[in-house]
C-alpha cells in the first residue's frame, strides 16, 4: 500500500519560524542528571548516510519514537539524507535534532545542486557534519581538502548552525605513526579561520578511516590515546579553555556492543554512528552514555 507522510501545514512566513516549528513532532522524555556545570555532556550523533527509503524511514523513526527515555546528560543528533530531512522535521521525536550530512560552500544564488547552510537553518536543522572521510576521498569526484571543510565550517557557524568536524587517518598512516600529523593538519586548516568563540559550536568527530565500516575498532585505550592528543592539541593551538570544553566523538565503528567501554574513557565524548544509526540498535549506544 501507499505510504504518504503528513505534511506540515504551511501558514508561516520567512520571517516569524522555520518549516520546523509549524510540525507537531512527539515529545521525548529524559532519564537521569544533567551534566555537572563544567562537565562535558555527550553527543551522539547517528550519521544515515545514503541510505533508507521513505517506508524504512519512517519504520525507523516509530522504533526510536518508542525507544525509551534519552540519559539527560546526553545530547542526540541524527544527520538524515538531505531529501529525507523534511519527513525527520515532521515526525521524530523531539529529543533528537536534525543534522545535514554536509552543506555547500556558498550563500543562495546560481549554484545548481548546491544545499546552503542558511536553507538547513531556515527549514529547522540544527547541525550539519562536515569533513566526513567519504567526502574527503570523494566517491567519483574531487574530494574535499582541509582548507575547503575549514571554509565551509566557518560559513555553516555563522548561518548558526551546529558543526560536527570530522577529523581522522587512514589504516597506513595509523600504521606509519602519523596518526597526529594527520589529525593536526585537519584541524589546523579550521583553527586558522575558527574563533575561539566559534568553538562553543564545534565538535570534533575523531574517525579513524581503517575503522569506519570494516568491523575493526580501536580498543578504547588507543582512542583514549588519539583523543587525549587531540585535546592537547587544541589546548596548544587554540586555548585551555577551548579543549577543556570541546567535545570529541569516536567516529570508527561505535555500536552498543563497545559504546559503554569507549564513552568510559576521559576524553570520549559520545560518538558519530554510521551503521549502527540504522537500527534501533542505535539507542543501545545512547544509553550507554555513562550516568552524570
Amino acid at each position: 500500500s501507499m505510504i504518504t507522510f503528513p505534511i506540515c501545514p504551511i501558514s508561516y512566513s520567512s520571517y516569524t519560524m522555520a518549516f520546523s516549528d509549524t510540525c507537531s513532532r512527539p515529545e521525548g522524555s529524559s532519564t537521569g542528571s544533567a551534566a555537572a556545570d563544567g562537565a562535558r555532556a555527550y553527543l551522539i550523533g547517528g550519521n544515515w548516510k545514503s541510505n533508507g527509503t521513505v517506508a524504512s524511514l519512517e519504520k525507523l523513526i516509530a522504533e526510536f519514537n518508542a525507544a525509551g527515555p534519552i540519559p539527560a546528560n546526553a545530547e542526540v543528533v541524527v544527520g538524515a539524507p538531505f531529501i529525507h530531512i523534511p519527513i525527520a522535521l515532521q515526525s521524530l521525536r523531539k529529543d533528537v535534532e536534525i543534522a545535514a550530512q554536509n552543506c555547500s560552500l556558498t550563500g543562495t544564488g546560481a549554484y545548481t545542486g548546491e544545499i546552503t547552510a542558511s536553507q538547513l537553518k531556515d527549514m529547522g536543522v540544527t547541525w550539519v557534519i562536515l569533513g566526513h572521510s567519504e567526502r574527503r576521498e570523494g566517491f567519483g569526484m574531487a574530494g574535499e581538502d582541509s582548507e575547503l571543510v575549514a571554509k565551509k565550517t566557518k560559513l555553516a557557524l555563522a548561518e548558526g548552525l551546529k558543526v560536527m568536524l570530522c577529523i581522522g587517518e587512514k589504516k597506513e598512516e595509523r600504521e606509519a605513526g602519523t596518526t597526529m600529523d594527520v589529525c593536526a593538519e585537519q584541524l589546523k586548516a579550521a583553527t586558522a579561520v575558527l574563533s575561539e568563540e566559534d568553538w562553543a559550536n564545534v565538535s570534533i568527530a575523531y574517525e579513524p578511516v581503517w575503522a569506519i565500516g570494516t568491523g575493526l575498532t580501536a580498543t578504547p585505550e588507543m582512542a583514549q590515546e588519539t583523543h587525549a592528543n587531540i585535546r592537547q592539541w587544541m589546548a596548544d593551538n587554540v586555548s585551555a579553555a577551548v579543549a577543556a570544553a570541546v567535545r570529541i566523538q569516536y567516529g570508527g565503528s561505535m555500536k552498543g556492543a563497545n559504546a559503554a567501554g569507549l564513552m568510559s574513557q576521559t576524553d570520549i565524548d559520545g560518538g558519530l554512528i554510521g551503521g549502527a544509526s540504522l537500527t534501533k540498535g542505535f539507542f543501545d549506544v545512547v544509553n550507554g552514555v555513562p550516568s552524570a
